[in-house]
């Protein structure tokens, strides 16, 4: 690692002094201990607004959430989906606050509402008695001011598992990021990228790439799940050169750009495959980052949007690459100050059992659609991680459905941590009824086994 770029970094950022007014909060790990607040806050990531019942994705942070714990949503729950948290699951019994949305902050913003006087209230009380400590989806300041309001309701701090803010958005800002991973391991862990803040030079950027690449890309530079991206087939838009700046002007409006913020123009690589790395970052001084799995991403359409994960079966080789290199990265971002979970996204270009070369896409410096599902599975799996293959699963003929519908169609197959048995964990199902939409983590003996259950065995369950 060159220390002194990551420095430069923390420096021409300004880090020290701007994550001065956040130091009282940082959780440790030697913090006493104390319950915990589970926030899925996902407010301070664009356009998920548009995700079919995003506003129910709040209740992901159940399956963090154990005996003693707290969870906040400002929707409520299904009783039936609390049951089989509770007795198919066995993830306790945690006190769910649910809270009032605030002004202008609408349903995703479940920290706001957190904040209003009867929330705050409840949770200065439950902290006076038992103490508190915060862990977010996305350690945004949100959080920490959170923190610090109900820790001037009580004789003592309210730690926050997570970055300090200006360091969250290293990892979840892409072109932070990509200037991260070039100091640290150098110009060709990334694909080719150019960051410009005017149309006439992403034009011109995509004309150069557009005679390089059979593919190049335009990026937005905080968004999630590929809402931001835009994907140009290289030999179309050289045969367009006069349409490229319309193309850029339809990009920018459709992700409301506002005029000065960079965008990423980028060199869209052809991929053996889009593995993620799951890390668990420590605060500095209190052990190395570690390194918790790594998967294949599911991804669909051009602009490869995230719809779910398996743990990889990828070559020893190539997985020994993205940990070697991941552990570099990851050892920056400590470093700079960033605390818990996170991940990588990367490309494998070219042959995964001959040449090849590992690309970084992007950080995701939260919780999210593969370490959720991680996680939950470690939880209630006795024994070493099995195969699974975890995605969101969608229907028209769900719509209208109760979870209760689902569990009783399923019968044996849900699995029941106590026998642990059953296939078929479930997750995020508020978007059910409305939607026909929830989550499904599909267990196996074998990679092909998991990938059954999911694709035949649990349509043929559910009667699609």
């Amino acid at each position: 690692m060159s220390t002194d770029a990551v420095q430069r970094i923390a420096d021409r950022l300004d880090l020290e002094q701007r994550v001065a007014p956040y130091r009282d909060r940082i959780w440790h790990p030697g913090s006493p201990p104390a319950p915990v607040l589970h926030l899925e806050d996902v407010s301070a990531i664009p356009f998920l607004v548009d995700i079919d019942g995003v506003e129910e994705y709040q209740h992901r942070a159940r399956m963090r959430a154990a005996d003693g714990d707290l969870y906040a949503t400002v929707t409520a729950s299904d009783p039936r989906y609390e049951s089989y948290c509770r007795d198919h699951l066995g993830l306790g019994v945690p006190t769910h606050l649910i809270v009032d949305p605030q002004g202008d902050g609408g349903p995703l913003a479940v920290t706001r509402a957190c904040m209003a006087d009867a929330a705050l209230s409840t949770l200065v009380d439950h902290t006076r008695r038992s103490g508190l400590v915060l862990h977010p989806y996305m350690s945004i300041g949100e959080v920490w001011d959170l923190a610090a309001a109900i820790a001037t309701g009580v004789d003592r701090t309210v730690p926050v598992i997570g970055a300090p803010p200006p360091v969250t958005w290293i990892a979840n800002d892409k072109a932070l990021f990509d200037e991260l991973v070039t100091a640290v391991l150098g110009p060709d862990w990334s694909p080719e990228t150019h960051v410009e803040t005017e149309p006439a030079r992403m034009a011109a950027r995509l004309r150069d790439l557009a005679h390089r690449y059979r593919a190049v890309g335009l990026k937005r530079t905080r968004c999630a799940s590929a809402m931001g991206n835009q994907v140009f087939d290289a030999g179309t838009l050289a045969a367009e050169t006069a349409s490229i700046e319309q193309h850029i002007h339809a990009f920018l409006t459709r992700t409301e750009w506002p005029g000065t913020e960079p965008v990423l123009v980028v060199a869209w690589e052809d991929a053996a495959a889009s593995p993620s790395t799951q890390w668990w970052l420590p605060p500095l001084g209190h052990g190395p980052p570690r390194l918790d799995g790594i998967y294949e991403q599911i991804l669909e359409g051009d602009r490869k949007v995230f719809v779910g994960s398996r743990p990889s079966t990828l070559p020893r080789s190539v997985e020994a690459g993205l940990t070697d290199a991941g552990a570099r990265v990851a050892g920056a971002l400590q470093r700079l100050g960033y605390v818990g979970r996170c991940s990588f996204d990367h490309l494998v270009v070219g042959d995964p059992h001959g040449d090849f070369e590992l690309r970084f896409t992007e950080c995701n410096g939260r919780w999210g659609g593969t370490s959720t599902p991680m996680h939950l599975v470690d939880r209630l799996v006795r024994g070493p991680r099995p195969r699974y293959r975890a995605q969101d699963f969608s229907h028209p003929a769900l719509v209208g459905a109760a979870f209760a519908d689902v569990i009783a169609a399923v019968g044996d197959g849900a699995f029941d941590h106590t026998r642990q048995h059953g296939q078929f964990i479930f997750y995020n199902v508020g978007p059910l009824e409305r939607h026909g939409k929830l989550d499904v983590i599909a267990l196996g003996r074998t990679q092909s086994e998991a990938e059954q259950a999911l694709g035949d065995d649990l349509p043929r369950l559910l009667r699609l």
